[in-house]
């Protein structure tokens, strides 16, 4: 079941002294969370913060409505913002990370379940999956069309055709 409120950054600090808070983006880009008006300080949407937001080198700096000075700021550090998905509709074959955790790994031609995966790591040039076996061992596979074949986030897995040496010891 895909959540409706999502991790998206943590709020890291002040800036300046008329309430700016400095957010840590967990997401693509601090661009990316520039764009949401309403940051949630849970995951059920009962408290929202109403923004206008810039980025700031690799961070997002936020001006909170009603949060007007810096001690009113800084009682806010440490929390963990929340976008809601309603608000953004992301491409065709995008999706939240938060999504793809969890998912069962399959082989496509066998159908053996090579475990679920347990992080998205980001490398530049593609996504890695990383997945964690039932015994705990971790591989790591890269996003690319030649291994991901198919994605079904709601039934819960994805479907792979692995390469050599990513669940073996062959180069």
């Amino acid at each position: 079941m895909k959540k409706q409120f999502l991790e998206s950054g943590k709020i890291v600090g002040t800036h300046g002294i008329k309430g700016e808070v400095r957010i840590d983006p967990w997401c693509d880009s601090p661009e990316f969370l520039c764009a949401f008006k309403k940051l949630y300080l849970d995951d059920k949407g009962d408290t929202f913060l109403e923004v206008g937001s810039r980025p700031h080198k690799n961070i997002v700096l936020s001006k909170i409505r009603g949060v007007d000075t810096i001690e009113q700021a800084e009682r806010l550090r440490g929390k963990v913002v929340y976008i809601d998905r309603s608000d953004i509709s992301l491409g065709e074959g995008v999706n939240f990370v938060q999504d793809l955790i969890g998912l069962d790994v399959i082989d496509s031609e066998s159908g053996i379940s090579y475990g679920k995966i347990s992080d998205v790591l980001r490398t530049g040039a593609n996504d890695v999956y990383e997945i964690t076996a039932a015994d705990g061992a971790k591989y790591l596979a890269p996003v690319i069309d030649e291994v991901i074949i198919s994605k079904n986030i709601d039934e819960g897995f994805v479907l792979i055709r692995p390469m050599k040496g990513i669940f073996d010891d062959e180069a």
